[in-house]
């Protein structure tokens, strides 16, 4: 259920709307080169907007058949605190549970206390079996 005033939409983000969500969002910054090769890699994507401006997002990457990542759910701070986040994973969940093969594979890195609002939808800390671990390329 998507808040009022709000609307929950399957698009992929603009280039800029998608460094602007991050930006505001306190998430790693990317080049504007990186931001639009990334994108195209996009499985399936959701969009929340507010009068018609984007305030929130949240994608599906991966490999289109094994192993799929959920990456950037990410709220402007004033609009936070509205379930959106919540909105955008149950989209997001929605198109998994329909569309990818039942023996994929879904990931995703939690920031806390995020964590809490995944394990609404099923995921659980890998640990101590596996570790997330990460490398940037300098």
């Amino acid at each position: 259920m998507t808040p009022s005033g709000y609307r929950v939409l399957a698009r992929t983000p603009s280039v800029e709307d998608y460094m602007r969500l991050r930006a505001a969002g306190g998430l790693s910054a990317f080049s504007h080169e990186a931001a639009s090769a990334g994108l195209r890699g996009t499985r399936f994507a959701v969009l929340v907007t507010k009068d018609d401006a984007v305030v929130g997002m949240g994608r599906l990457v991966g490999d289109g058949g094994c192993f799929f990542q959920i990456v950037d759910i990410v709220v402007e701070p004033e609009h936070q605190g509205h379930g959106l986040g919540k909105a955008i994973m149950s989209a997001l969940m929605d198109h998994v549970k329909r569309a990818l093969p039942s023996s994929a594979y879904v990931s995703l890195i939690a920031d806390v206390p995020a964590n809490r609002l995944y394990e609404q939808f099923g995921f659980r800390e890998t640990a101590p079996r596996s570790l997330g671990m990460a490398f940037k390329v300098p």
